[in-house]
């Protein structure tokens, strides 16, 4: 099972408060938080602004790029 929680006063506390057995050998990982500063693109966002950009590719290589990739025989 996975349980959630935060480090708080230098004890973990659980979210939800599960009652774990006295002694339950236990192990914990540390997840960073989320940065989240609002002037952060959106994946798609960063993703729309190189769309388009790339020159000198074959004219078919959205139809036909398993062969440009990796060497099938054109459809």
């Amino acid at each position: 099972m996975v349980y959630h929680g935060k480090v708080r006063k230098g004890v973990i506390v659980l979210d939800d408060g599960p009652l774990l057995p006295e002694g339950a050998i236990v192990t914990v990982e540390v997840c960073r938080p989320k940065e989240n500063s609002g002037n952060q693109d959106s994946l798609s966002q960063a993703l729309l602004k190189v769309a388009g950009t790339c020159t000198g590719l074959p004219s078919d290589l959205a139809a036909q790029h398993d062969h440009y990739l990796h060497g099938t025989d054109k459809r």
